[in-house]
């Protein structure tokens, strides 16, 4: 029922997988991809500056983003700066790199409680998310409390509680229909009073274009920092890799309604369109906190922009 608290075999032979491994399909794509299309080309013009937009663009990495590479490619084609192929490779690879915010690790060392609320559409991963970070902060020594905020599906509310008890992490939830922002208010009065290090809230998975449930995520918002204006410390969105370009459209709604300030990205490891990374980093000048790569306890994985570009490009 809840995959990411099965252990088995197949969940084993993931743990000693690579990330290189784990993102094959997007790293055939676009490192494969663009080195078949450079081979054997000896001058950088238009043609392969056509190719090499279509390219870019397939491999979700968007047209805005796609525009600004190649004009920086123009640029230094036309300086004589970029010569073949071979330099083109290495410009294209460091060029992605630096769309890429470095600093992206969350901070949760604080003199309070700190609050992660985690937004995100139906079907992104957001609840799994929730219970893969709680694990990896508990296992970093820290006190972990849940908050079951996403009181329109009974579902999830039993998902946070089973993995409270299996993990011995306390979880705060009322009934189906309960008022979520008074749900997380009581989880974080409770992680304030029993000095809980990290309180992490779900909320409703919803459509960016769903006006009254975006309200609800401002009041949960406005409720906590009535209490406490550095609360939600972290504003992290869940995004499906596999979304490609609608990812950035509910990115930039989200942003615009509650503010984010992280983004996690889920179910890397089964698609082709790991270039959206490069695309949200760009265009929002947010950075990736966590990527998912496997249906493991472990798999989900502190982004490091370094690593990630390696895997696609090496």
């Amino acid at each position: 029922m809840f995959n990411f608290l099965k252990k088995d075999k197949s969940d084993q032979v993931e743990k000693g997988s690579t990330l290189k491994q784990r993102l094959a399909k997007s790293r055939q794509k676009l490192g494969s991809g663009l080195s078949s299309l450079l081979l054997g080309k000896k001058v950088i013009d238009e043609d392969l500056l056509d190719e090499l937009e279509m390219l870019l663009i397939t491999a979700d990495i968007g047209i805005n983003t796609t525009d600004k590479v190649l004009e920086s490619v123009r640029q230094n084609a036309s300086r004589k700066v970029l010569k073949d192929s071979d330099s083109l490779y290495a410009f294209l690879k460091e060029a992605l790199t630096k769309l890429l915010i470095e600093d992206n690790q969350l901070n949760t060392d604080t003199n309070e409680t700190f609050v992660i609320l985690v937004v995100g559409i139906n079907g992104a991963g957001k609840t799994t998310t929730i219970g893969k970070l709680a694990k990896s902060f508990q296992n970093q020594g820290k006190s972990v409390m849940l908050a079951a905020g996403d009181t329109f599906r009974a579902a999830a509310v039993e998902q946070l509680k089973v993995w409270g008890e299996r993990n011995e992490i306390p979880v705060v939830a009322q009934t189906t229909g309960s008022d979520a922002a008074s749900v997380i208010y009581d989880a974080y009065e409770s992680a304030k009073a029993k000095k809980i290090d990290i309180l992490i809230a779900d909320t409703a998975g919803r459509l960016h274009t769903q006006g009254n449930l975006m309200q609800e995520l401002e009041k949960i918002k406005r409720v906590l920092k009535k209490h406490n204006e550095n609360a939600p410390h972290e504003t992290m969105l869940v995004i499906d890799g596999g979304s490609g370009q609608n990812a950035i459209n509910q990115a930039k709604e989200f942003n615009k309604t509650v503010g984010l300030s992280g983004i996690s990205i889920t179910k890397l490891d089964g698609t082709a369109k790991g270039g959206v990374v490069f695309a949200i980093s760009d265009e929002l000048k947010l950075p990736v906190r966590y990527i998912g790569v496997g249906e493991g306890i472990n798999d989900l994985k502190p982004f490091n922009a370094k690593k990630f570009v390696d895997a696609l490009f090496e």
